[in-house]
Formats: structure tokens, C-alpha cells, sequence
């Protein structure tokens, strides 16, 4: 079963590091990654650059259109009004079946702030020691998870 997680970090580069972090894991088949998307918002910037890792992932993605609604939903939306909002929560229920709600949305757009990124990865079959071991010193907040109460403790417990 493949996971998606969201990754916080406290710069804006923290995101991109990781990525080389995920692409040198990869290469040593330690995780797969299906799919990713960054966010970067620069201390000064009134909204965060977005962008899809196409080349990180193989046939099967997610996509841009899945991407550009979950990073729109979070961090566009709020911006551009209550008319565009309410047209695009119909479309945002339709996420609520792989675990993206409202209340995913909202506390990625809490933590997401201006001075810091995020990783948005889809991934399967990490082996969780070599991967931990891999971000040692990039110090990621996981902000959230469709991995059930004990899967997600113990990854927050990894990460510690």
C-alpha cells in the first residue's frame, strides 16, 4: 500500500534537500517513490512556489491535475476568495477518500508558512531505519499521513 505523507521543514530549501535525500534512497532501492510535489515559500514571498517532482517518478504518478488541486485547495484557494472555494469543495470531497480532508488541509496550511517547505511524497516500501538514517540532521516535522494511529507513531518515533 503506497503512503502519503507530508513532510515539513523549517527553511525553504529544506524540501528540495530532501528530495536528493529520496532520490539517493531510491537509487539504492530503499523506497519507492510514485509520485511528489515541493512547496517553498520564501520568508518574503505572499504565496509559495509549488512544483512536481516529474523527474523523480516512473509511469503510474498521481499526476498534475492531483497535485494542483490538493496544492491549490491548501494554499490558492484561501487567496482567491469564497466563490472559487465553495466551487472547488466538491471537488476536494473527492479526496477525502484517500485521507485528505479538511482537516489535512487545514493543518498543512497552519504549518506551512512563510520561511519554510514541504514535501507532499507518495511512497511504498521504505526501509524505515536506512530511510531515518538518511535524514539525519534535515530535521522533518511530518505533518501528516494516511498511515494508521500506529503506523504514524511509529515513523514520528523514527524520526524523533
Amino acid at each position: 500500500m503506497a503512503t502519503l505523507t507530508v513532510w515539513k521543514f523549517d527553511s525553504p530549501e529544506g524540501a528540495d534537500t530532501a528530495v536528493e535525500t529520496l532520490q539517493s534512497l531510491e537509487k539504492q532501492e530503499l523506497i519507492t517513490v510514485h509520485d511528489a510535489a515541493t512547496v517553498s515559500w520564501p520568508q518574503d514571498a505572499r504565496k509559495p512556489q509549488t512544483r512536481q517532482l516529474h523527474d523523480m517518478v516512473g509511469s503510474g504518478a498521481l499526476g498534475g491535475m492531483f497535485w494542483g488541486l490538493l496544492l491549490g485547495l491548501i494554499f490558492f484557494v484561501p487567496l482567491l476568495g469564497a466563490a472559487v472555494g465553495a466551487a472547488s469543495g466538491a471537488l476536494g470531497g473527492a479526496l477525502s477518500d484517500v485521507g485528505i480532508d479538511d482537516d489535512f488541509i487545514k493543518e498543512t496550511r497552519e504549518k506551512v508558512t512563510p520561511g519554510t517547505s514541504a514535501l507532499f511524497v507518495m511512497t511504498s516500501d521504505a526501509v524505515l531505519d536506512k530511510v531515518h538514517d538518511a535524514f539525519a540532521g534535515q530535521h522533518p516535522e511530518l505533518v501528516r499521513t494516511n498511515l494508521s494511529n500506529d503506523q504514524e507513531d511509529a515513523l514520528r518515533h523514527a524520526f524523533a
